[in-house]
């Protein structure tokens, strides 16, 4: 399976790094520095599990020049999706199919508009990993995953053969029995703790351990609930509270990337 990982920052650089470690065709969709850096001395990848190089890497920053592949993980930030849907388009063949991994709840319709609804998958992944510098990777907190499915939540030979692709690399993953619903279970819980750790600027073992800010936490999370009932996903009734159990389970310094962006400067999730 010939795989292209377009974007591979943190989370592209971690579950592509993963598949070229086990032998599958990777090309990264990269650009500057950290595309120099990949070509040069490889793809290192520092984690908590454990950490290995990937010495030498397909990289370009032009996917013209790559042609039709089996699938593309997008792993852009989640307001660049209109952008890198345009620039997927040489990469597809008449079977190549896309897997959204980015936060939020809108991407496999943003890529369908433009790429056509029988290319595109649901998809998520759960990880805290960054770009620490070019060629570099850091995994540093969460337990890496990964969950896809069709949209319509029919089984296929296409979730199959990437779920066997995934597990062989070493990397839990998953096809739920909804798609949508699982996707709703992750945007409830990071929007709630980027938005409160943007608010903040403290790391999660701070905003979920005091009073008034574990209120605002809990109140965030009902808001996101609130919404995906209102949207018809049915989201199981005690998903706020496991939600909550969650959180207070991750490491104390943990941050979500928005976070991250925000109090660097950067663009982020807000532009989607």
């Amino acid at each position: 399976m010939h795989i292209v990982i377009f974007g591979a920052g943190g989370v592209g650089g971690y579950f592509g790094g993963r598949l070229a470690q086990a032998g599958e065709t990777v090309t990264f969709i990269a650009r500057g520095e950290h595309l120099q850096a990949m070509l040069t001395t490889g793809l290192k990848v520092e984690s908590i599990n454990g950490g290995f190089i990937v010495p030498s890497v397909n990289a370009t920053d032009d996917p013209t020049t790559v042609g039709a592949v089996d699938a593309v993980l997008v792993c852009v930030k989640t307001w660049q999706i209109p952008k890198a849907a345009k620039a997927i388009v040489p990469l597809l063949g008449p079977d190549t199919f896309v897997v959204p991994l980015e936060n939020g709840v809108e991407a496999p319709s943003q890529l369908a508009e433009i790429l056509g609804r029988e290319h595109i998958l649901g998809g998520l992944c759960r990880i805290a990993s960054r770009l620490a510098s070019p060629g570099h990777i850091q995994h540093t907190a969460i337990d890496p995953s990964i969950a896809f499915g069709e949209l319509d939540n029919r089984p296929s030979s296409r979730t199959q053969n990437l779920l066997e692709t995934f597990t062989n690399a070493g990397v839990q993953a998953e096809i739920p029995p909804d798609i949508n619903v699982a996707v709703w279970q992750k945007f409830l819980f990071i929007s709630a703790v980027s938005g409160i750790g943007a608010v903040t600027r403290v790391p999660m073992g701070m905003f979920r351990s005091q009073l008034g800010t574990r209120q605002m936490l809990e109140d965030a999370l009902k808001e996101c609930f609130s919404v995906a009932i209102a949207q018809g996903v049915h989201l199981p009734a005690d998903n706020v509270a496991n939600t909550l159990v969650y959180i207070d389970t991750l490491p104390p310094g943990t941050m979500a990337s928005m976070q991250r962006d925000i109090m660097d400067g950067r663009p982020s999730e807000l532009e989607a």
